[in-house]
């Protein structure tokens, strides 16, 4: 994005930790903060999670690996914060598969119709 003297670019959201460096580096400055709320650090990167998902659906072929790479770090860094060690998270995603099956049958389900009464 080209950016003229004097303007400003608003952004308000989480970034990768050297950001504010590459911008200095760059000729610009940065207005930045250290997110020290845990459930506010939380929340920005649940939010750079839909970033990063848009970001994914928009890209080329070509960018699908590097989008991909955004994610994958926002999800560990995700699961740093929420005290969860990948190495956790695998097993559970080998159970769920094992028991629901993964995606790459492509299903797509229309709806579903109760037959009776049922407790959720």
């Amino acid at each position: 994005m080209r950016m003229f003297r004097g303007s400003t670019e608003l952004y308000q959201k989480l970034v990768r930790d050297r950001i504010p460096q590459l911008i200095y580096a760059a000729g610009d400055v940065p207005t930045w903060s250290r997110l020290t709320d845990d459930d506010a650090y939380v929340a920005a990167l649940c939010d750079k999670v839909i970033e990063e998902v848009g970001e994914l659906r928009a890209a080329s072929t070509a960018e699908h690996a590097e989008e991909l790479a955004d994610l994958l770090e926002v999800v560990q860094a995700l699961a740093c914060a929420l005290g969860v060690a990948m190495s956790d998270v695998q097993p559970v995603a080998a159970h769920k598969r094992a028991e629901r099956g993964g995606f790459g049958g492509r299903v797509w389900l229309e709806q579903q119709v109760a037959l009776g009464d049922r407790e959720p």
